[in-house]
Formats: structure tokens, C-alpha cells, sequence
């Protein structure tokens, strides 16, 4: 009988291929999150230095984010929102910091580091 009920088993009851990991929105982000904090904050950058760094990678909504919020307010209105999303991973930037003298330094620091170059400017 077991044999029986076992041979009746449907496909879909067979198991499935682990994920292949990380996705590419994820991949990217931690890229630039990394690259931002070491380039942006752990260098002493004066020009960050009244921004605290909140970074929000494990995000549930497919959406992998850092934040750059007024210093020690990290509940704060954020000046910058850099994410990734879909497939591919794109990686966008928003914010009022963007329209700041600084606004194209960080779009091209962002857009260098997406791109798979983490050297700092």
C-alpha cells in the first residue's frame, strides 16, 4: 500500500532548488552602503559630518535602502534615500541633500559605486 500511495506522489511534492541567495537589488545596495559609509563617514568627510548614516538594507519590500538623516536623529525626515529594486537591481536616489551644493558629488558617487567601482573621490 505505502508503495502504492508513493507512486501516486504529484511532482509538485518533490523538493525544490534552494535559492540561489541574494538578490540583485540586495547585492547592489550592500555595494554602495559600504562603499558610502567608508568613502562618506569612516574617512571624516566634512561634508557629512552633520548626517548620521541609517542604513535599512533588510528591507521586506524588495526595496534595500540607506538613509542619511540629521546627526543623532535617526527618526528624523531623511535628506537623502538612496535604494535598489528589481531585477537588475537599479539604484536610485532621492532627497533634498540632492539639490545642495554637494547634490552631484553624492549622485556621482552613487552612480560610480552601483556601477562596481567603490574607490572613494
Amino acid at each position: 500500500m505505502l508503495a502504492l500511495a508513493a507512486g501516486c506522489q504529484s511532482q509538485s511534492s518533490q523538493p525544490t532548488a534552494p535559492s540561489t541567495g541574494k538578490s540583485a537589488a540586495l547585492r547592489n545596495m550592500e555595494q554602495v552602503a559600504i562603499a558610502a559609509h567608508r568613502c562618506w563617514f569612516a574617512s571624516g568627510d566634512p561634508t557629512f559630518r552633520d548626517y548620521s548614516f541609517a542604513n535599512e538594507l533588510n528591507s521586506f519590500s524588495g526595496r534595500p535602502r540607506f538613509l542619511l538623516v540629521p546627526k543623532g536623529n535617526f527618526g528624523g525626515k531623511p535628506l537623502l534615500v538612496v535604494q535598489a529594486e528589481g531585477s537588475a537591481g537599479s539604484v536610485t536616489t532621492f532627497g533634498p541633500l540632492l539639490e545642495q551644493p554637494d547634490g552631484s558629488r553624492i549622485a556621482g558617487d552613487v552612480r560610480r559605486w552601483s556601477g562596481g567601482d567603490s574607490a572613494c573621490a
